[in-house]
């Protein structure tokens, strides 16, 4: 009752930690209620004069490119796992957190959180997510930030392993925000659609093997919602598929909702050289259009990928990963779009505009 009639007297104030997140809020019709927003918070358009609530620690040219990322992160992830003590040095701040002077908490991670400026801000509602440690501010930071506010703030937090998780996180969102019956209307839409595009994939041939790069050095293999999306649309994703949930048989045809797959993993070169792929998408976490090219010039003359079946027939796609696939939101339609489109080779279904190009 108290977000209904907050929402209805214009009060409410919703601060996102996450991309994904923002758009999410917005696809419900929630985005005149953001008053805070994370570094990486770039669509919709329109949102350039909200306050930015976190920045990066690392940066991805700087490092040295993929391998200098992968590095970085994996010192984060270790100190972070080994990490008993605050360093001192820094003042305490929320929830005895090391703040700096200007308000900032870096907790050992890539990212940093101005939780000074949090404070100010008096959200009722802040949306991140605690699934990957490499995406945003950890969970633990931000209820230790809230804890400190009055009145302390609702956290939602979107941890969302499958495509229908992200369709689920729509209506959470919209519940948390007082837009229950408005996001009901869209998911529903957004559900038409898919289902849509689904109509085009042929049940009863055999689709090409994919390869998806989640990252290119290392070379990570796509995780969760992708293998799905994926296999859905009539392709195979042999390095890491779905499996069938407990219970659940095959788990084909209408039952395509119970086969899932794991999170993101690294695999050897010689791999993919193994499963001779008859498609590659590269679609690296966080990398725009022009990144993303630049990183494939690198591995397009080595053998693993230059002598796969994708690379000598010219099936390489290149994705915009900042935008695309990466972000577990209402765009992983526009994904699936694409996906059918570029397997089945119907360009008419790929999205206008969507952010991807043919390699070579």
């Amino acid at each position: 009752m108290w977000l209904v009639s907050s929402l209805a007297s214009g009060t409410m104030r919703v601060a996102s930690l996450l991309p994904s997140a923002t758009e999410t809020l917005s696809f419900v019709g929630g985005s005149d209620l953001l008053v805070g927003r994370s570094h990486e918070c770039d669509f919709p358009v329109g949102l350039d004069h909200l306050p930015i609530l976190t920045a990066q620690i690392v940066d991805f040219h700087q490092s040295g490119g993929s391998s200098g990322v992968d590095q970085a992160v994996r010192r984060a992830l270790s100190a972070c796992a080994s990490q008993t003590d605050h360093p001192s040095g820094l003042p305490s701040g929320g929830g005895g957190l090391p703040e700096s002077d200007d308000g900032w908490i870096a907790q050992g991670g890539l990212y940093k959180l101005n939780a000074r400026l949090l404070r100010d801000l008096r959200p009722d509602v802040i949306l991140t997510q605690d699934l990957c440690e490499v995406c945003s501010i950890d969970l633990n930071t931000v209820q230790a930030v809230a804890a400190t506010m009055d009145p302390v703030p609702t956290i939602v937090s979107l941890n969302p392993t499958t495509f229908e998780h992200v369709l689920d996180d729509c209506y959470r969102v919209a519940d948390a925000v007082g837009l229950s019956a408005q996001g009901e209307e869209r998911v529903a839409r957004l559900r038409e659609r898919y289902f849509r595009a689904a109509n085009f994939v042929n049940p009863f041939t055999q689709g090409p093997r994919v390869v998806f790069l989640e990252w290119t050095d290392p070379v990570f293999i796509g995780g969760h919602w992708t293998p799905q999306l994926i296999e859905r649309a009539g392709a195979s994703h042999p390095l890491n598929p779905t499996v069938a949930m407990e219970g659940a048989g095959a788990g084909e045809g209408q039952q395509a909702a119970f086969r899932v797959a794991g999170k993101s993993i690294r695999v050897p070169t010689d791999a993919i050289e193994a499963i001779r792929p008859e498609v590659i998408i590269v679609c690296p976490c966080g990398l725009d259009l022009n990144t993303v090219r630049e990183e494939t010039a690198k591995i397009a003359r080595e053998p693993w990928f230059a002598n796969t079946p994708a690379a000598r027939s010219g099936r390489v796609a290149l994705v915009d990963g900042n935008q695309m696939f990466n972000r577990p939101g209402p765009r992983l339609v526009d994904a699936f779009e694409f996906l059918v489109g570029y397997l089945n080779d119907i360009p008419s279904l790929i999205p206008e505009g969507f952010p991807w190009e043919r390699w070579g």
